[in-house]
């Protein structure tokens, strides 16, 4: 085999490694991005379950103010 092409397979295949060691290193970056945004989204999910409205106990409020409110009436 020619001189040249052995330059050149080696210089190819060091592309090539060089090419796949940065992929790697992106799909590293990527896993570790994905895993922030999975803690966050889970923060989320707690802060709109605490500040979500209160129809569910609106009604109970409600009955439990009703001699309140019925006192302020009949002042």
């Amino acid at each position: 085999m020619p001189a040249v092409a052995v330059v050149t397979l080696v210089l190819a295949t060091l592309i090539i490694l060089a090419a796949a060691v940065g992929l790697i290193r992106v799909i590293e970056h990527l896993s570790a991005a994905l895993s922030t945004l999975r803690a966050v989204t889970g923060g989320v999910d707690v802060i709109a379950e605490k500040t979500s409205t209160v129809p569910a106990v609106v009604g109970s409020v409600n009955a439990s103010l009703k001699p309140v409110s019925d006192f302020a009436e009949s002042i």
